[in-house]
């Protein structure tokens, strides 16, 4: 039978995880919303297994051979590119649209 201190670290534990678990999809989330894919071109090896898996038919591979991101207006942020990339050629970055947008508000 476990004591009362050890029943309070697990579940200290437990909370700790969890809190863990919620930053990373709360960053997760915020890369996907304020981000576009970015290639690596000296990795690309133009297998075109991001094109194929992009649900809205992008050409994430001409986007990766050229060596400009992904910032085509249909992109859903979904991922699927970048998860299915079996060299790591694709990644996410963050976008700064919102303060370019609010600069052009301004006048700055």
């Amino acid at each position: 039978m476990p004591s009362e201190r050890q029943r309070r670290l697990t579940a200290y534990f437990k909370y700790m995880k969890l809190i863990g678990l919620f930053k990373r999809e709360v960053t997760r989330r915020q890369a996907l919303v304020e981000g576009y894919v970015v290639p690596d071109t000296s990795r690309c090896v133009q297998c075109g297994i991001c094109t194929y898996n992009c649900p809205i038919n992008i050409d994430v591979r001409r986007h990766a051979w050229l060596g400009v991101p992904v910032k085509d207006s249909q992109c859903l942020t979904c991922g699927e590119c970048v998860a299915r990339c079996p060299r790591g050629v694709l990644r996410f970055e963050r976008t700064n649209l919102f303060d370019l947008a609010k600069q052009d508000v301004t006048g700055d």
